[in-house]
């Protein structure tokens, strides 16, 4: 492949309801964004035709793709082993996995003589050393089914660290960062000189915080109970745990907006929703801590992250005891990449703008740089 440093990169992230396509310039410009709807991962070829017809000169497609097992540490070309390969870690990730792959065959069949890039919401934890990845289960379980902690959102962490050394300006070889992703799923990353040395997702994205239908982190017992004595399938829990749990299943809404506003009122559900929610981020915070050895900046990202400040003022309050301490007015008023830090703070505390797609942008060029 010829170096593409200076390249126009679409970036494909797929979900089960939405495919979005962003095409970014030599200078990360965004040139297009085009959100399009699906059903259950199922992407309409003709529309998806049409959207890429009117997007210009590609000189290379960087997919997201959620999980890369223990094959793929690192951003990948896209050939024909690679794809099994993806294709065989389906039933780690069902709900993201084959959506991506869906639109992975779409894309790169419309867009036949440009490079295609695999980028994993996994890789960037493949760091974590092995007192946080390895679970206490039977070594049988660890190696036959590759049972690990991977964590997720990785690339959303990636950036989130970057663009916080970036604004505090010393190397980010210096900081020591908890990243908070909180959004319809939500998870924190342990981010050590630019590395990633623990997180709150396991094995799958359904362990760690409360999220908006997930449960996050449960007792494994309840599981156990549900089927021995209460008789529930195991395909009703795992739909229960996916979908009417988490704030759903606390407050009847997936809506933190809504949550937010209801608790305000002296709702007793919104609030106590709102109450779990902040426990389990702020313990799961300190855990975080706990790995690194100290802190020096709190990154919040993500739709929850980014739109909250409420949620952000809570934390900020449990967390002084860290060294955290917000400005309120910032905090009130701050947009996408801002210091909502009270003057004098030890912890800086940031807001940043989630920008995946400039992740994946980045690790595209530099992949496709070092094979030129």
């Amino acid at each position: 492949m010829a170096p593409l440093i200076d390249a126009r990169i679409l970036v494909v992230n797929a979900g089960s309801s939405s495919l979005k396509l962003r095409v970014l310039d030599q200078q990360n410009e965004v040139l297009l964004t085009t959100d399009l709807s699906a059903e259950h991962g199922r992407f309409d070829r003709d529309e998806v035709d049409r959207a890429l017809s009117g997007i210009g000169e590609i000189d290379a497609v960087g997919h997201r793709i959620v999980h890369g097992g223990t094959f793929f540490r690192d951003a990948v070309l896209i050939e024909d082993e690679v794809k099994n390969k993806l294709e065989s870690l389906s039933s780690l990730a069902p709900l993201h996995q084959p959506p991506a792959l869906a639109a992975l065959d779409l894309v790169s069949g419309l867009l036949r003589r440009v490079p295609h890039i695999a980028c994993f919401d996994t890789a960037f934890h493949a760091s974590i050393p092995q007192a946080a990845a390895t679970y206490a289960i039977p070594e049988d379980w660890r190696r036959r089914h590759a049972i690990r902690r991977y964590g997720f959102h990785g690339l959303s962490h990636a950036y989130a660290a970057r663009r916080a050394a970036e604004m505090l300006h010393p190397s980010v070889e210096e900081l020591r960062t908890v990243t908070c992703h909180l959004g319809a799923g939500a998870s924190l990353a342990a981010v050590s000189g630019g590395v990633s040395v623990d997180t709150s997702m396991g094995f799958t994205p359904l362990e760690g915080l409360v999220m908006a239908t997930r449960s996050g982190t449960i007792d494994p017992g309840i599981v156990l109970w549900l089927q021995q004595q209460a008789g529930l399938p195991v395909d009703e829990i795992d739909e229960a745990l996916e979908r009417r749990s988490g704030l759903a299943g606390l407050a009847g809404t997936s809506d933190m907006k809504e949550i937010i506003t209801r608790a305000d009122a002296g709702d007793k559900d919104a609030r106590l929703a709102l109450e779990v929610y902040v426990h389990r981020l702020c313990a799961s915070v300190a855990a975080m801590v706990a790995s690194l050895g100290g802190l020096d900046a709190l990154v919040f990202t993500g739709r929850i992250g980014e739109r909250a400040p409420s949620i952000r003022e809570l934390v900020g309050e449990r967390l002084g005891w860290l060294g955290v301490a917000l400005d309120s007015r910032a905090n009130e008023t701050s947009h996408s990449d801002a210091d909502i830090s009270a003057p004098g703070a030890k912890v800086r505390t940031l807001v940043v703008e989630s920008r995946e797609d400039l992740e994946i942008a980045r690790q595209v060029r530099a992949l496709v740089a070092g094979s030129g």
